[in-house]
Formats: structure tokens, sequence, C-alpha cells
């Protein structure tokens, strides 16, 4: 017999318990059939477990033990910046004021919500040399979209229509090209060199007169800074296309250098990475996007402006692209950022990029002599090893990844980006103590020499987790997401 803390929910379930208690009702009891209808009443009675109050406690206290999150161990995923969100955001974003607000509210009885709105775009201003900015869309991705329909919006406008294509470097985000289709574009790739970098001979083989923009990220997605960026910006900008930022990387160079200064003219960011919003699970999230000033007409509309010390919504912007999030986008996270910026500084946001660039060097160093590095300059905030050398003794970068499990760490991000055989692309960021770097290093390491000498052990890894490996592809493909009863159990 299972110990009831490994039973699911159904197993535990008895007839007639209750999670819940309600006062009897002196209304008349219905059919629900008569309330709503033949079309939309159920057929049987909903397959529910029955259970008490502490054991559905139980029950959810379990599976988030199960979950691994920032707050219960290292999670150093390449590219996505899981950095610790402190406390003193959940603190202000629960504050009655703004959690009990509500979105049909009148201007004048949110006038402290919509100058944290106004505020933080000022900020945002600044931190990325942009002239304005809009806080409207929902997450990343949705950031690129909204600007790539503004930089679509732009040529347009100046009867340019032939402006189709958007330049995409080899090591991009996927969701950059994704964007870019999405918006109506069509992708071409440039490639990069021996360095990393863009290759600037093949960017000017791929600019011309229907390039729209190129997509780029500094430093880029191996982690690496774009040393060329100012002759990036002016084989773009002389072909008559514009740079579009993807802010995914921002957490390098806050307080250091500003997209706007490198000659961006549009950048998303994502507050709930950089800012120490939470994310993960398909949100929440937050994609601001600020722009140069010949964008601005064609921002989301409404922006939030102030006149005579007054808060309000300005909707009088003809060549807006319209409204890309119903209401204004996820507040809550906009408090969330509002409070680390604050609470940080300028100081303290310099501090920051410069410590996660200090950790990711330092790791980088320390594993270098038992993993491939196929870049060996300086990185930035994040940095990119190669599982090529333990593939050859039949140990691949997936099965390192799994033995990590053992040690209840998160593996980095794995086999992306694409151009690096066998990749394990790692951002410590700044939130994360020496002993914890030295702790993941040291079981890499491990890992490494188990690869060679008792391979067996990282091939059937993990060993410690609730269920062992799993078919990948099956899970992808054909994942099974809801309880299934057996036929007996029904009966």
């Amino acid at each position: 017999m299972r110990k009831p803390s490994s039973e699911l929910i159904f197993e535990r379930s008895r007839e007639d318990r209750f999670a819940y208690s309600l006062p009897e009702t002196e209304v008349e009891k219905q059919n629900v059939q008569d309330i709503l209808g033949e079309k939309f009443a159920r057929k049987k009675k909903a397959e529910l477990p029955e259970v008490s109050e502490l054991d559905l406690m139980r029950h959810y206290t379990e599976l988030s033990n199960k979950n691994h999150g920032v707050d219960t161990g290292f999670y150093p995923l390449g590219s996505c910046t899981m950095k610790y969100n402190p406390k003193v955001n959940e603190k202000v974003a629960r504050m009655s004021g703004f959690a009990n607000a509500h979105p049909l509210q009148d201007v004048s009885t949110v006038q402290g919500s919509l100058e944290i709105v106004y505020d933080l775009q000022e900020h945002l201003k600044e931190i990325t040399g942009m002239d304005e900015v809009t806080l409207q869309p929902a997450a990343g991705a949705h950031g690129e979209w909204t600007a790539l329909l503004m930089i679509k919006a732009y040529h347009e406008a100046n009867g340019d229509f032939n402006r189709t294509k958007v330049i995409v470097p080899d090591s991009a985000h996927g969701t950059n090209p994704a964007s870019a289709k999405v918006a109506g574009f069509d992708t071409v790739t440039v490639k990069s060199n021996k360095k990393g970098l863009v290759d600037i001979e093949d960017l000017k083989r791929v600019v011309g007169d229907d390039t729209a923009a190129i997509m780029l990220t500094n430093p880029n997605t191996l982690g690496l800074f774009e040393e060329d960026i100012l002759e990036i910006r002016e084989i773009v900008h002389h072909a008559g296309g514009k740079l579009y930022y993807d802010g995914a990387n921002l957490n390098a160079i806050m307080s250091k250098v500003r997209p706007g200064d490198m000659g961006f003219d549009a950048v998303h960011l994502n507050l709930h990475k950089t800012f120490t919003g939470p994310h993960g699970g398909g949100g929440p999230g937050s994609g601001p996007v600020g722009v140069v000033a010949d964008l601005a007409p064609y921002l989301p509309k409404p922006v939030v402006v102030k006149e005579n010390d007054v808060y309000k919504f300005d909707h009088d912007l003809p060549q807006s692209i319209g409204r890309v999030k119903p209401f204004f986008g996820n507040f809550g996270i906009y408090l969330r950022a509002y409070t680390y910026i604050r609470t940080m500084g300028p100081d303290g946001l310099k501090a920051v990029s410069e410590t996660a660039v200090l950790n990711a060097n330092y790791m980088l160093r320390r594993l270098q002599d038992y993993f491939d590095t196929p870049y060996t300059q300086h990185c930035k905030h994040e940095f990119v090893i190669s599982g090529s050398r333990q593939k050859k003794l039949g140990v691949r970068t997936l099965d390192i990844a799994k033995r990590l499990l053992d040690f209840n760490f998160h593996p980095p991000t794995i086999y992306f980006p694409i151009n690096v055989e066998e990749c394990m692309m790692i951002e410590p960021t700044e939130t994360e103590s020496k002993e914890t770097l030295d702790a993941f290093c040291d079981t890499l390491i491990q890992i490494a020499k188990e690869a060679e000498e008792n391979p067996e052990i990282v091939l059937d890894a993990p060993h410690t987790t609730v269920i062992g490996r799993l078919d990948e592809t099956q899970a992808a493909r054909k994942p099974v997401l809801k309880f299934e009863f057996l036929k007996e159990e029904k009966e």
C-alpha cells in the first residue's frame, strides 16, 4: 500500500467527503437542465475527487514541493534570466489600492496607479535610451510582434511597401522569426562568424531595399557582445531598414550602455525577467516596447500622459497600430518592476549587470577544462559550453541535464542555440552566491568525470525524482494531461 503522500488525489477520494461547508439554502432546488438547457447541461456527474479540506491542502502542497523554482534551487536557464523575485515586490503588488483597482474605474479614481504607469515609462525610456514607451504588450514575443507592426506601419506610411523582409541571426531566439512571420514579414538569416558574432560580410550580402528591419539582442544569444554593432547600424540604416533590439539580454548592460546609444530604433523589455517579475508556466509577463521618435506615432493606443499634474489615457493617435492588449497590460508586473527599479536605483542596476557578468565569466573559466568551449572570449551575463566531448563517450548533453536533477539543480538550457553542437547555455544571474555557483560547477565537473569513469550512472539518470527518464518525444507529442479512471474504478 502506498503512503498517502504518494497517492493521487483521485486515489484518496472517498464518497461523501467534502472540502467545504456551506449553509443549507432556502431557495428551491432547480434542475440544472432547466437552468442551462439541454445543450450545456452535463449528461453525467463530474468525476471529481471527494476529499476533506486537509487532504486537499496536502495535495496541493505536495504538488508545489515537487516543483522546482528560483525559491527552491538554482535555476540557470540561459537566455531566460530566472533570477530571484524580491518579496518586497510582492508586498507592493498586493497593496489593496492596487490589487483591488478595477480597469473600468473612472480615471479620476486611479490617479495613483496611472502615476506608477507613467513613471515606469519614464524610467524605461532612460534605461533603454528610447524616446517613447508603451507598456501594453503582455510578454517578450508579444512585444516583438508589436514593435514589428510599428516598423511595418512606419514603412507603409512612407509609401515603402517593398520592405517585406526581416533579417535574423542564425543564433537568434526562436521567437524572433516567429514574430516576424506573424507580423507579415519573410525572414532572412544572417550567419555568425567564427567569433560567434554577426558576420558583417554576410550581412552586407542579405541587406537590401526589401529590408524592413534586423532583429538583434546585444549581447547576443551566445552571451557575446556584438562589437561591430555601430557598423551593423550603419549598414542597415543606409539600406533604409530599422534596428530592433530583443531585450532578453538587457540584464548584462543596464546602466552600462543603452540600446538607443547603439543605434536601435525599437526595443522590447522583459519585465518578468530582467526586472524581477515572476514568470514561468505561461505567465504572468510584461513586454514593454520603447521606440525612437520617428516610430512614436505608431505606438499602440491609448498611451498614458501627464497634463497639469493629471494622468490620463490619450487616444488621439491617428497613426497608431491600435490596441494590442485589453485594458492596459499586466499592471501587477508593472508594480513589481517599478519597485525593483526604485529600490535599486541607477547604481544598483549597474551593479546588477556587473555582478551577472562576473558570475558568468567565473563559471565559464571553472568549466572550460571539462567541457568544450566554442567561444573563448569573455562573455557577458551568460555563456555556452558543449557536451560534444562527452558525446564521444556515449553521454549526451540530455543525459548530463537529467543527471543534474539528482543534485536538485534545474538544468541549463540545452541544445540552444542550435549552431553549437550539444549546447548547454548557462545564465547564473546576479542573485546567486559564490557558494551556489561553486556547487553547480562542482556538480557539472563530477558529471563530466562520471561520463568517463561510470557513464551508466549518467545514462540512467535521474535517480532521485518522482519518475525516471521520460520518453521525450512521446511526452511532447502525446502528453497525458488528465487523470483517466480505469474501467473497474468506474464500476
